[in-house]
């Protein structure tokens, strides 16, 4: 069995720059929700002086994140945020200082237990920063007596165009990549890890084969360049075979998938107790002189980094993600969150107008979930409820492929993302 896939273009001219930092900004904007689940609330208040690596959000919500102070500053002023998918959410903003110290609070933790371990991972504010920003401490969660875990898999697989990301990641911090992949199979108990990267990317797999050499629990595996090859369902069945059903986790075919830069950053809590305060986010773009890599705090503004950015002319479109799955934004006030892999700029886009569908089909063939894009549009030009979920709407993971190929230009992704909207809005109604 192969599930269906695309071809989309490299375009990954970043990748042999080194990743750099920025200048700090002025300010940071740090939103009370960055991750998948219930938002935090803030914990301190307009005039409180912060530090960096300090505790500023948090929830008691067991699917939730904590959030920490990126910089070092003054919190003058409290405002919402409208994140890019129109959610509004509360934020801090904080203007920074020059003299940047590090909160009493960051310490590397203590671990005795699997329990432990856990519990840290949550403190940590780990996301998964690939852009789902699914709770990392959540993954962990499953109870071993029930659930038994035998794979492990390091996503490095990157198959957007533009996004290069994680392929620095795997060439600039390897060894924190194995080091927390070989602390999550200590303290979960999981005989088995594979990094899986695409085969576009030779000299990531070349340093990893090369770390992991002494580490026989530890595999390489090389993938076939495709997309959406990064999907956690679709990396599952390239690396094992197995087949994770609708409604299911990875966890119910044996399987935790996390992000290779997320390895690499709980290795480097664990050894620093420094928390997810920091990413980085790959610029490039048809009107970006120098493509790079970025290191910035979480809450660094897109106008701060469009300034870092080199580019010949103002953007007419810009992008937070990748040009498959991320989203158009439209104020560059708006803030990077934990999830943000990329920023993209573009000037003299093409405005492309739809017409009919003619029934070609090209995008139930490139559907990796072996979904109808075509019935699905028409089903929510119906507000047809029941069709929708005959259709299994809900397991459009919205990597765009069935809009790519689509030769009448049809916005099929988002129709469905606005069809997951209306049929949990109709449930939840009916609830």
């Amino acid at each position: 069995m192969r599930l269906n896939s695309i071809k989309v273009p490299h375009l990954k001219a970043s990748a042999d720059v080194r990743s750099s930092s920025i200048k700090l900004p002025e300010k940071v904007v740090i939103a009370m929700s960055q991750h998948g689940g219930v938002p935090c609330k803030p914990l301190v208040s307009v005039g409180d002086d912060v530090k960096t690596g300090q505790l500023i959000g948090d929830s008691d919500a067991g699917f939730s994140a904590p959030i920490h102070s990126s910089v070092t500053g003054r919190v003058t002023g409290m405002t919402k945020v409208l994140n890019v998918f129109g959610v509004v959410h509360e934020a801090l903003v904080i203007e920074t200082v020059p003299n940047q110290i590090l909160s009493e609070e960051v310490r590397p933790p203590v671990i005795n237990s699997r329990e432990d371990f856990i519990a840290a991972i949550k403190r940590s504010g780990s996301v998964g920063l690939g852009g789902a920003g699914f709770p990392t401490h959540i993954k962990f969660s499953y109870d071993p007596a029930e659930t038994e875990i035998d794979t492990l898999i390091i996503n490095g697989a990157e198959c957007e165009p533009y996004i290069t990301s994680d392929h620095r990641a795997m060439l600039e911090e390897g060894e924190k990549i194995v080091d927390g992949a070989r602390k999550i199979q200590e303290y979960l108990g999981i005989k088995r890890a594979v990094i899986a990267v695409e085969a576009n990317k030779p000299d990531a797999i070349r340093n990893l084969t090369g770390l992991t050499a002494e580490y026989p629990d530890i595999d390489v595996m090389t993938l076939r360049p495709a997309y959406p090859q990064g999907a956690e369902k679709v990396i599952i069945h390239s690396v094992t075979g197995r087949v994770v059903r609708k409604g299911d986790l990875p966890s119910s075919v044996g399987c935790v998938v996390l992000n290779c830069s997320t390895a690499a950053f709980i290795s480097d809590y664990l050894n620093t107790g420094v928390p997810l305060i920091k990413r980085r986010v790959t610029i490039d773009g048809n009107i970006v002189n120098k493509p790079r890599n970025l290191i910035v705090p979480i809450g660094t503004r897109a106008c701060d980094m469009i300034k870092a950015a080199d580019v010949r002319v103002a953007p007419d479109r810009a992008i937070f993600g990748g040009p498959m799955m991320g989203i158009s934004f439209y104020d560059e006030e708006m803030p990077i969150t934990k999830t943000t892999n990329a920023l993209l700029l573009f000037s003299d886009t093409k405005k492309s107008h739809h017409n009919a569908c003619i029934r070609c089909g090209r995008c139930i063939r490139a559907c990796s979930m072996g979904l109808m894009p075509t019935e699905l549009d028409r089903a929510f030009d119906k507000k047809d409820v029941e069709l929708l979920k005959k259709l299994n709407v809900d397991m459009c993971m919205n990597c765009g492929a069935c809009s790519y190929v689509c030769p009448a230009k049809r916005n099929l992704s988002e129709r469905n993302q606005l069809a997951k909207m209306f049929l949990r809005d109709q449930l939840q109604q009916k609830k």
